[in-house]
């Protein structure tokens, strides 16, 4: 308990929660910025296969 206390007490309390809070940050900056890509990611391997099934199907309804 006396650890704990002098921890604290001392400089490096204070500083480890600083850190720790822009560690939290900065997590949750880099999470937002994934999620971001990734639906943009998803929006344009969707467009792709969108396109290129569009592609497939008139191809085989002109060869018809």
């Amino acid at each position: 308990m006396y650890a704990v206390r002098s921890f604290l007490r001392s400089e490096d309390g204070p500083t480890a929660v600083e850190y720790a809070v822009m560690l939290s940050l900065i997590v949750v900056t880099c999470m937002s910025a994934v999620t971001a890509l990734v639906q943009q990611t998803q929006a344009s391997y969707n467009n792709s296969a969108t396109a290129i099934n569009n592609a497939i199907t008139s191809a085989s309804s002109s060869s018809s």
